[in-house]
This record gives structure tokens, sequence and C-alpha cells, in this order.
């Protein structure tokens, strides 16, 4: 198979997008560089009215249309409430569970424009203060955030610009071992979404003709449920979303293959295309695991339960830690980079 992992473009980009704060509903800005960077690929593309991209690369079938979707949306937080001792309570954007957050840096987006660095601790932090500190339940109630400002009151917060209803975003802590591990808040789906994105440039490079028409759908609100499920283009037949492996006991998913997915939370994914992936890999000896993800659901399974007549799948880099402090390896991102280029110049199942 033609040599199309460029390593460093790939972490290069992946670590920029992972640097881009994008909880889901505060995704302008990187949606603007990844725009940028398209008018840059010369790749013509349209945003959608929730703030989605899908571009668009011409292919010889132009009656059947293919369409894969990565989501640039992350978890985070909002300001739920300013404490009288000028603290802040959060309430999340997206599924997790507060202790992955616990002791994290952060970020305040004031709608003035200006960020205010924090840290999202407990209440009951300091073991000489607090006895049961470790005992405490990590929720809603006991997490806060410290911010990095001289406040002693909701006043004096408040005077930082600071509202109800303002975005917080997690420090992503990006790092690459010499080991060839990726460690990294956000790596679901920003590793998706960079391999896509290298992707469409290898195709634009070099000027490969596919063998269908093929749109590549960014989508921007894939953590609350509705990312990819509108403007899809009539014409689609097939619909891919690329988004990560899960990884856990009783999974087969791996950090060094690419996870094709067979089933998830909103039921089976499409046989035959499910299983045209999985011949591709045998094909051209792509490393692959095929798996059931329990507690899962992808823009893919969106579109399903929005309406849309097409044939859906799933696959992705394995990524460990899933809403936490996530890793992946270079071996599942090319192993996933290749899948990517064997099924968009492969032929259509029946």
């Amino acid at each position: 198979m033609k040599k199309l992992f460029d390593e460093k473009r790939t972490i290069d980009l992946m670590k920029k997008l992972v640097e881009i704060p994008s909880p889901s509903g505060y995704t302008e800005k990187v949606m603007k560089y990844i725009g940028d960077l398209l008018d840059e690929f010369g790749v013509s593309y349209r945003n959608t009215n929730k703030g989605a991209i899908i571009a668009t690369i011409a292919g010889n079938d132009q009656t059947r249309h293919r369409l894969l979707t990565a989501h640039v949306d992350t978890l985070g937080a909002m300001v739920k409430e300013i404490k009288q001792d000028g603290r802040l309570k959060l309430t999340m954007v997206g599924g997790y569970n507060w202790d992955s957050v616990e002791g994290e840096y952060c970020t305040i987006h004031t709608a003035c424009g200006k960020e205010v660095r924090g840290t999202i601790l407990m209440h009951q932090t300091s073991v000489h203060v607090y006895k049961n500190a470790g005992k405490a339940e990590r929720n809603e109630k006991n997490i806060e955030v410290r911010l990095d400002a001289k406040v002693k009151s909701e006043a004096e917060t408040r005077k930082f610009g600071i509202e109800i209803g303002d975005f917080v975003s997690f420090d992503p802590r990006f790092e690459v071992t010499d080991t060839g591990f990726i460690k990294s808040r956000h790596l679901d789906d920003k590793a998706s979404t960079a391999l896509l994105l290298e992707l469409i440039r290898s195709l634009t490079e070099g000027q490969t003709v596919l063998p269908y028409t093929t749109h590549f759908y960014i989508s921007n609100n894939e953590e609350i449920g509705f990312g990819g499920n509108s403007n899809i283009p009539e014409e689609t037949v097939e619909y891919i979303a690329v988004d990560m492996g899960a990884l856990g006991d009783g999974q087969a998913s791996d950090e060094y293959t690419v996870s094709i997915c067979a089933k998830d939370s909103s039921g089976p994914y499409h046989y035959r295309l499910t299983h045209h992936l999985k011949n591709l890999c045998v094909e051209e000896n792509i490393p692959f695991k095929l798996d059931i993800y329990p507690y899962y659901g992808s823009d893919a399974s969106a579109a399903i339960r929005a309406g849309f007549d097409v044939k859906h799948a799933l696959f992705g880099p394995g990524i460990e830690s899933s809403h936490a402090l996530e890793r992946t390896h270079l071996d599942s991102l090319q192993a996933t980079s290749h899948l990517l280029w064997a099924y968009v110049t492969s032929a259509m199942t029946d």
C-alpha cells in the first residue's frame, strides 16, 4: 500500500487541534482553523447552520456518494453558579466522571472575550482541614473552580467578566513519548479529525480521483448527541463515523490497531459495510480488531436515529481511558490512516 501516514505532520496537526479549546457549544475557533486549512488544501466546503463543516471531493460516480465524519467538539463544562466566596460551580458538557477532571487546570472563556485561568478541585481538598477529604463524593455539589485571580466574593469574580453560562475548557496536556504513545485529553475525537484532514490533504496533493463523490463532515456537537444528523446529501449511500475505539475489560480493541465497531448502544452497525471494512484490512494487511462498545454512540448512529436511509459503519484508533486522560499509539493512527485510504478508494458494497 502507498505510504500515506506522515507521522510528524499528523502529530503536529493533532497537537494543534487539541490545544484549541472546543467543548460542545463553543467550537467557532476550531472550526475556523479547519476551514482555513481546507482553503489551503483547495477543497470546497460549506458551513451548516449548526456550525459544522462539510467538505466535498468529486468522484467518478456522482450519483452515489460516501460520507465520512469525525467530530472536533470535546468534553468541557459551563459555569453553573458563582459562589459567595468567588469560586465557581460547574455543569458538565458531555458525559464523564467528575473525578476524571479533579485537579485539572482549566480556562474560563468569558462572553466579553477575557480568559481566566483556574483549577478544578474538590471543595474539601485540604487534608489539613477536612478529615474525610478522600471520602467526599466527587459530584456537582463538591467540585468547584479555584480561580487564579484575587477574588473572595461573587462580586469580585463578576468584575473579571465571568458569568453563568461561560464555557470552561480543560487543559489537554499533549505529550508524545519516545515509545510512540500520544497522551492527551480530547483525543476523542481530535485524533480522528486529524487523520481525516490528513486524508483530504493526501488526496488533493496526489490529485487522486475517487471512485465516488465523497463528503467529509467535521461535526461539532457529537458529545451532546446530535453532531452529524443533518445536512447529509441525499445521494449519500454509505456513512462512516471515524471515531475512537473504547478499551477496557471485555473489549477486543487496543492501542495498536484500528478498531471496527460491530455494535454499540444504538444497536448493530450495517453488516455488509462493517465486513467490507474488515475485508479491506485483511486484503491490505492492516492490523484491526472488531469490537462492541456497550455505552457508546456516534455521529453515524445519530444519523440513523434522525431517519437517514444510509448504510452506516464506525471505525477509528483505539483510545485508552476514554473521556479521561486518554492515550493512543502511533501504530493505531497508522492502521486507521491506511484503512481510511483503502476505504475511500474501494468499490461500494452491494
